[in-house]
């Protein structure tokens, strides 16, 4: 299970409920922010998220409205957090930009005071755990070298509780080794294997972020299958030709990429102030039914697909 955090939900500019654009998402004790638009370290106060183990920023692209909190969260990190490491994920394009606000603007000169890693990401896997990796996909987005992230945990056997108590194997830590799939041996001598008390393998939690994006058609086999994706509806399809010329998206090219990806639920953010927000749903949800539109300080909860 992944949880989604938004921090920011506006397209380009602030309004009064939506800040720009950042959201954060969870497994377990990692913690991995999309994007840090302006404004962003306060958002993380207000949320309740904190500043704990978040050292990982992966951004989608370079655009100022998706980067320039950085300036801010960094002179935080430098001032009275204790933070380990900053690790900032982009293309080389995205971080050519970002090494300009930190360096040139921030630091001019000083050191961060904690190892401050640019790394650089191509498309495919960028960080991996035993439990779930992230893999980064190419997005069309006005010549900016963007980005997407796919989280998907990895295949697991679930544990049969019904088959363990048939053969009296104790709560503890045989039961953790059998779910490791390791064999155990029991007080008694008899030898327990995982598969004995495991059942067939279940597809983990798959989690698609996208950013900005201009031709969401081609992410189809990227996104495909997905749990929950989060992309963009900066514009209602009477105004086609303005999400095109800015290579954006509508709210129906995004209900559009939900269904013909199959997923199961779509999340729209990054949404302009001309529109209502009845509205851009109306328009998603006659094409995708379960669509959700983020509001700023959102939270779901991101879970495999039992069908």
């Amino acid at each position: 299970m992944f949880e989604l955090v938004f921090l920011g939900t506006s397209a380009s500019a602030p309004s009064i409920r939506r800040g720009l654009s950042s959201l954060v998402v969870m497994h377990d004790e990692y913690r991995f922010m999309v994007d840090c638009g302006e404004g962003t370290q306060r958002q993380i106060l207000r949320s309740g998220v904190g500043f704990k183990r978040l050292n990982h920023i992966l951004l989608t692209h370079g655009h100022l409205d998706h980067i320039l909190g950085l300036a801010g969260l960094l002179s935080t990190f430098m001032r009275w957090e204790a933070i380990e490491e900053v690790n900032i994920y982009g293309t080389q394009h995205t971080l050519d930009r970002v090494h300009d606000l930190l360096y040139g603007v921030v630091l001019r000169g000083q050191e961060p005071g904690m190892p401050l890693n640019l790394i650089e990401v191509r498309p495919g896997p960028i960080f991996r755990t035993n439990k779930f990796e992230i893999r980064a996909f190419p997005v069309d987005h006005r010549g900016s070298s963007s980005l997407g992230y796919v989280f998907e945990e990895f295949p697991h056997r679930p544990f049969l509780t019904d088959a363990a108590e048939r053969l009296d194997i104790p709560p503890g830590p045989w039961r953790k080794d059998l779910v490791q799939g390791k064999e155990i041996t029991l007080q008694d001598g008899r030898v327990i294997s995982p598969d004995m008390v495991l059942g067939e393998a279940r597809p983990g939690t798959k989690l698609s972020v996208v950013g900005d994006v201009g031709k969401p058609f081609k992410l189809i086999d990227y996104v495909r299958d997905s749990d929950a994706i989060v992309t963009e509806a900066t514009y209602l399809t009477e105004e086609l030709d303005m999400a095109e010329k800015f290579g954006h998206s509508t709210a129906e090219q995004s209900a559009q990429l939900a269904k013909q990806a199959n997923a199961k639920m779509l999340i729209l953010n990054h949404v302009s102030r001309r529109y209502r927000d009845d509205a851009i749903l109306a328009e998603a949800q006659a094409i995708f039914p379960n669509t959700h539109l983020a509001a700023d300080f959102d939270t779901f909860q991101i879970k495999a697909r039992e069908d």
